[in-house]
């Protein structure tokens, strides 16, 4: 709608929203941000920007950091991005798969992307032996710590890798979670060579977890397929043996997104 001068009749409703989208933008584009830093860059007073401020944080699109006054964007953002279309694409054209590779390893399958420096996951399969497995859908998760995050970093060009990681806490869960950048690079390219990764009690004690990757049409990595069990019965000598059929059906996958093996695979 235009008024008689040809201008947009914009009310304060619909400006509170593009400021609240121009915030994050400055706040994606610059990471942490203060109130008047903001302010300054979108032309506005500190009080517009610190009640604007208040509702994304309230809505958890943004945090305030351990430096008060500053702020970045947060987890809410990563749910939100787990609901772009590509989601419905890999949902859609995995969960059967996801379904069948469940029922004949009954163990949890996972399918996860990389968003920023955490692998969200996408959907969700119990197998059925996996009795009363937490639900991951929609959940951030460490790259670092987790099956599915170490299989998107290994095939990253070590640049992109060590970008991540650069924005990356290496977070100690349980003693075996790996927190050097050297173990871990160490670690990343054997499991591309092999074509899957493994956890071994490193996010969680008592669960491990073998992922492979899922490449879309043009051979670029666009999701991990992820099978996770308690440590009892999904030993890690298991993981190895079941290794094939997770590769097989992350295959599958990429193949109902559109790749051909014929195509030379991206980074």
């Amino acid at each position: 709608m235009t008024n008689s001068n040809g201008a947009r009749a914009t009310d304060g409703g619909v400006q509170s929203v593009d400021r609240a989208f121009q915030v994050l933008e400055v706040l994606a584009r610059n990471g942490e941000v203060g109130v008047s830093a903001i302010a300054a860059e979108i032309g506005v007073h500190k009080s517009t920007v610190s009640r604007l401020l208040a509702s994304l944080e309230e809505h958890e699109m943004v945090v305030q950091t351990y430096d008060r006054g500053k702020y970045r964007l947060s987890l809410g953002i990563l749910r939100l991005a787990a609901s772009v279309p590509e989601r419905l694409e890999i949902t859609e054209q995995g969960h059967a798969v996801c379904e069948r590779l469940a029922a004949k390893l009954g163990e949890t399958v996972n399918v996860a992307v990389l968003r920023s420096r955490y692998a969200i996951h996408l959907d969700q399969v119990r197998g059925p032996a996996s009795v009363g497995t937490q639900n991951w859908i929609g959940e951030p998760t460490p790259v670092h710590a987790t099956a599915s995050g170490k299989i998107l970093l290994a095939h990253l060009d070590v640049h992109q890798r060590h970008e991540v990681l650069g924005a990356t806490v290496l977070e100690r869960f349980t003693e075996d979670t790996i927190t050097s950048v050297e173990a871990l690079d160490e670690e990343l390219d054997a499991a591309r060579s092999l074509g899957y990764a493994v956890v071994v009690e490193e996010y969680e004690k008592g669960l491990n977890a073998i992922a492979a990757p899922v490449r879309d049409y043009d051979g670029r990595i666009a999701a991990a397929l992820s099978v996770s069990g308690p440590v009892y019965r999904f030993t890690e000598a298991r993981m190895r043996l079941v290794g094939p059929d997770v590769i097989a059906a992350a295959a599958e996958i990429s193949e109902r997104m559109g790749f051909r093996q014929s195509v030379t695979p991206s980074a």
